[in-house]
């Protein structure tokens, strides 16, 4: 007979959160969730806590030393350093300008 692991209280799911969509957004998310192998809950669940982190990831505050913050602001005032390689990169044509040998390939 298999034992069975008992989930501690801090491992169930206690919560729940309803959504009203329509018909045709419930159809792409199912789509997606079976094309990813997972349930719908599983599926939304997942990309929701992404796009959560995201965001929050975004609006987090950077904290350094006075010395080191002058620092990062001199560096942002200073004119750009003159790179002949990247300057050479940038204005020649490239395969994405639909322009020259390379294209072609």
């Amino acid at each position: 007979m298999r034992k069975t692991k008992r989930k501690t209280p801090s491992s169930l799911k206690a919560t729940t959160v309803q959504l009203r969509l329509r018909p045709d957004q419930k159809a792409v998310l199912v789509r997606a969730a079976q094309l990813s192998r997972t349930s719908l809950s599983n599926f939304m669940l997942e990309h929701a806590c992404e796009a959560a982190q995201q965001i929050l990831a975004e609006q987090v505050d950077i904290v350094m030393p006075l010395a080191e913050w002058e620092a990062f602001c001199k560096a942002l005032d200073a004119p750009p350093r003159r790179i002949p390689a990247l300057k050479k990169l940038l204005t020649e044509a490239s395969v994405f300008d639909g322009q020259g040998k390379a294209a072609a390939q």
